[in-house]
């Protein structure tokens, strides 16, 4: 999948209200919370984001939620794009594996349904699917940008 396509898919998500804009808005901060705290109970947490990451995983937590409240707020398909391919290669630099995003994601996915209100959550779950299922074209095009290979050993 190319970035123009990539692009054309995000295009697709549906907007958001600003109901739900400002539910996740005053629950920001608790939703990185509790993904911290879930994602650092993890036994396999090691080998998901490298030695020494811990710190930096919270931090990504906390500009996840930042990020994506401005999204919700004010959609961009461009920044969505642009952000998740920049923060694969960046996080991937830093010993991040790939099998990170799918259990980063699947646990906001968890959080965010048992958080937010059912309507805000069936607001914002689209965007979180959109996500998963395009993580393949995000690893792909990352690799791409980072000189056709992935980084050794971070589970490309």
């Amino acid at each position: 999948m190319t970035r123009e396509e990539l692009l054309a898919t995000a295009e697709k998500l549906p907007r958001f209200s600003t109901v739900t804009a400002g539910e996740f808005a005053e629950k920001r901060e608790q939703l990185a919370l509790e993904m911290n705290r879930i994602m650092g109970q993890r036994p396999d947490l090691a080998d998901l984001i490298g030695e020494g990451n811990h710190a930096m995983m919270e931090d990504n937590h906390r500009n996840h939620a930042r990020f994506i409240g401005s999204l919700i707020h004010n959609f961009s398909p461009q920044v969505l794009v642009e952000t998740v391919l920049w923060v694969f290669r960046a996080y991937r630099s830093h010993g991040f594996r790939l099998t990170y995003w799918p259990a980063q994601l699947d646990t906001w996915v968890e959080v965010l349904k048992r958080e937010l209100s059912p309507a805000a959550y069936e607001e914002i779950y689209p965007l979180y699917h959109w996500m998963i299922i395009h993580q393949p074209a995000f690893v792909d095009l990352s690799d791409a940008l980072i000189g056709g290979q992935a980084t050794p050993g971070h589970g490309a």
